[in-house]
């Protein structure tokens, strides 16, 4: 899970394609309004899947997020140096630090893998020309058809997931009107959004309200679950040898006997102070390269790759660690975008990513991964890009949490913030995994009270017991 809130709307990390007909009219084509194509990425663009229409200018950006019965402001942006040469890319940095390039066409967000299509608008769509600020004083039945029309034209998962939307509204809605209060509205939306077990919907509700669930039987990673575990690690598993640390802690390694290695994240974000992409990626890739080092590569025997406590962050950071650990460019995944409001099985042609082999010291050897509940998002993207990798890499643990798409980030008509995710991640075959996780090759207990009361980790074990030894 990646990225600003212009599009994924996550503090760890933001179209209504049938819009463009009936908001924009038939002069919502490619050129301006006096029929010249203007100079870069200037302009009006609306994305394909994301119910965002982006307003560039040369020195701010707009984010405006539509639904069929809405359109609010959403983020802005300054722009910021960088780009390509002759102005036909601009980038943007929002107030959190977080950067988009927008290019005739595209947006790219820093962090994210694969890039945004937009198609070029001759102006705002009308109902945006005056759009409201959001705000406390929002009608309650006016912000619960919006939230309500969000899911219905963005969330992909509701078949799978067995729930029938049209119900959840036939049945919540009566319950809302004028005199309801904030506390009744966000019990009525927790009550909406319970049945989806999904650890990338969320809501905030003024600062003093948040729903957020997970899997049920799995645990959402905190600071203190991770802790815990980092502590259990280095006493069992470790024998008390302290490992190197990184990335505020985030990142750790070890030499294990027999030419083994033993490679921990807690995340693929949050390394740095500052949060950028451009930062996280340099801490990153200087505890890699100091650990996988030429000597070290050619050395070891096997390596774990430990993910089982992992909120997940950029996919982008799981791609770079994947690019260290192959010496040949193979498939990883195709990523795809719901992009049809009235249909749930439409979704944008997927757009295929690839692991390319790092200019730097690589491990091409046996990979165990320990994966959990636990393991989420990016954690999960990065698992999913193992799975064609070049040599021998096994599973072991029980399944991952089952999110993977960047969570797309909305506000409400009253000002509470929501996130739902919007995206599919396939195999080659065009599997997905959301819902219940990416199995494993052989199950184990993960950091179960009997594990922990019995001073076991039956994961890390099975690890041991299916790599090399020196």
């Amino acid at each position: 899970m990646t990225g600003t809130r212009i599009f994924q709307g996550v503090a760890a990390t933001a179209l209504l394609l049938a819009l463009a007909a009936t908001a924009a009219g038939p002069a919502a084509a490619a050129t301006g309004a006096a029929g010249r194509a203007p100079a870069g990425p200037v302009g009006v663009w609306q994305l394909d899947g994301y119910g965002t229409v982006l307003r560039v200018e040369s020195g701010r950006l707009q984010e405006y997020q539509l639904t069929g019965i809405s359109c609010l402001p959403g983020e802005s942006a300054r722009r910021v140096p960088g780009g390509a040469p002759g102005n036909s890319a601009f980038r943007y940095a929002t107030e959190d630090g977080e950067v988009l390039t927008v290019r005739p066409g595209s947006v790219h967000l820093d962090g994210s893998v694969g890039d945004r299509a937009t198609r070029r608008l001759a102006a705002l769509p009308e109902r945006c020309r005056e759009a409201p600020e959001p705000g406390p004083a929002a009608d309650p039945v006016t912000t619960f058809d919006v939230f309500w029309q969000t899911f219905a034209e963005n969330y992909p998962f509701f078949a799978a997931k067995g729930v029938d939307w049209n119900a959840v509204r036939e049945s919540h809605r009566p319950r809302v009107h004028a005199g309801t209060t904030e506390d009744e509205l966000f019990a009525v939306f927790r009550e909406m959004l319970a049945p989806l077990h999904d650890a990338h919907v969320h809501l905030l509700a003024g600062g003093e309200r948040f729903f957020g669930e997970g899997r049920p039987g799995t645990a959402i990673p905190t600071l203190e679950l991770d802790t815990r575990v980092k502590a259990y690690i280095q006493e069992v598993d470790l024998a008390g040898r302290a490992p190197q640390e990184f990335a505020q802690g985030r990142i750790s390694y070890a030499d294990l006997p027999d030419g083994r290695g033993y490679l921990r994240l807690s995340g693929f974000g949050g390394y740095t102070e500052s949060g950028g992409f451009a930062a996280e990626s340099a801490e990153l890739d200087r505890a890699l390269d100091t650990v996988l080092t030429a000597e070290c590569t050619a050395r070891l025997r096997g390596l774990v790759i430990d993910l089982r406590i992992n909120g997940g962050g950029s996919d982008e950071l799981g791609l770079r660690l994947a690019a260290r650990l192959t010496d040949r460019p193979y498939f990883a995944y195709a990523k795809r975008v719901r992009n049809d409001p009235a249909d749930a099985t439409r979704f944008t042609r997927p757009q295929p990513l690839y692991v390319q082999p790092a200019r730097a010291p690589r491990y091409t050897g046996p990979i165990a991964v320990l994966t959990g509940g636990s393991t989420m998002s990016a954690g999960e993207t990065f698992t999913q890009a193992l799975q064609e990798r070049p040599g021998r890499t096994v599973r072991i643990g029980q399944p991952t949490q089952g999110v993977f798409s960047d969570v797309l980030g909305r506000t409400l008509p009253n000002g509470w913030r929501l996130g739902l995710p919007n995206e599919q991640f396939l195999t080659r075959t065009g599997k997905t995994f959301d819902g219940p996780g990416i199995p494993v090759d052989h199950t184990t207990p993960v950091f179960t009270e009997e594990e922990f009361d019995r001073r076991r980790d039956s994961a890390f074990t099975a690890a041991l017991d299916r790599l090399p030894r020196g």
